[in-house]
Parts: C-alpha cells; structure tokens; sequence
C-alpha cells in the first residue's frame, strides 16, 4: 500500500460488457488515479469460460503492468484457470475455504456480507481476506435489497483486522460518508464508467483525500 495515499482505496468493478475500447478505458481509469485504484474486479455473466478467458486476458495484462489486484467475480474455475489474484464470492458461490484449496494461500478471497454483522464474521472465519458490505446507495448496476448504514463499516473497522469495501452506487459526491465511517475500499462501476472514466476517478480520489482530512 502507498504510505502517500488515503487509507481508503478504490476497487473498480468492470461493466458487463467490457468488449471493443473497454481495456484502454480501463487503462486510462487506473492511470488517472495515481495509485488511488489497487483492485479491479472482473465481472461479466452468461458467457463460457473460454470467452471469458479471452476477454479477461488484455484487462489482466493491464491491472499486472500497474499493480492492481485482479479478481474474478463468482467463478473460482475462472480465477483458477487465469491465475487471477483472486475471485469474489456472493453468499451462494461457494465457500472461501473451498476458495483458498483451489487458488492457494495466496489467493486474495473476498465474500458479499450485505448489511450482515453475522455473515461478515463468519466470512472472516472462514479465511476471507476482506469482506463487502452494500448497497449503501440505490444502484443502476444491479438490483439491491440490502441497505446498510455507515456505521457497520465502523463497527467492523473496531472489532476485525480484515478488510472492509463498501459499495452499491457510490458516486464521487456520496463516497465521503463511507470513507470517514472506515470503508478500506470503495467499490465502483456505474459511476465510472457511465462517462469519463479518468475524470470519475480523479474526481473519487479528491473526494477521498477530502473526506480522510477530515
């Protein structure tokens, strides 16, 4: 982690679609960020594994050449076969134990605990690396149904070492909330890349330094 950064970092997740210029607005987002973007999270659904592969691969390339974290959403088979830094687990994909036998002890393994104090623990239990909890705004991404208060972040930032991201339509005016009640990651999608990916990151990024002056 980069001592000269806020403690609060930013994990981008990709939109579902991440063909045609996806991998140069990928590239252009984490550069413009300055360091602030140390996780990225590839997220695409209904395709076979052999295209996702495919897909994946340049995006890999680009988060390996700037130090980012590159984590697969759902699929352990998929994190496995690319050799990702890791995968996400929703709570009906699997298990983190079963995760960490697949990809090693390397594998950064985190786990969706909605607004749940109980799922977080037993996450963390089970050998997560960090856990998720949302949505904490409305979201365009996907549809939510749990809506937790920024006090959990600060609940578990007292109580547990490992880390916590916050996400569910979190946007540059909205970020601050969460990044002073203790989130360790933001979680983002819409809000970059619905415009001007480097200009929604830069944008984060001052609303995090801002929100962690305070």
């Amino acid at each position: 982690m980069n001592d000269h950064l806020p403690h609060t970092q930013l994990y981008l997740i990709s939109p579902l679609d991440v063909t045609g210029d996806f991998p140069a607005r990928l590239a252009r987002a984490i550069d413009a960020g300055e360091g602030i973007v140390t996780a990225f999270q590839f997220r695409v659904k209904g395709l076979d594994q052999h295209e996702a592969a495919r897909l994946a691969e340049p995006l890999q390339k680009i988060c390996v050449e700037r130090d980012v974290a590159f984590i697969v959403n759902d699929s352990v088979a998929l994190a496995k076969r690319l050799k990702a830094d890791g995968v996400h687990l929703g709570q009906k994909d699997g298990n983190p134990k079963v995760a960490r036998e697949e990809l090693g002890r390397d594998a950064q393994i985190g786990v969706t605990c909605h607004d749940s104090r109980h799922l977080a623990m037993e996450a963390g239990e089970a050998g997560a690396d960090y856990v998720a909890f949302g949505a904490f705004f409305p979201s365009t991404t996907k549809e939510t149904e749990f809506h937790p208060e920024p006090e959990l972040l600060t609940w578990w930032n007292q109580l547990f070492e490992i880390p916590c991201v916050a996400i569910g339509g979190i946007t540059p005016a909205n970020c601050g909330v969460l990044v002073e009640a203790g989130a360790d990651f933001v979680a983002v999608s819409g809000a970059v890349w619905n415009g001007d990916e480097a200009q929604a990151v830069r944008d984060f990024a001052a609303a995090i330094e801002k929100a962690s002056a305070r």
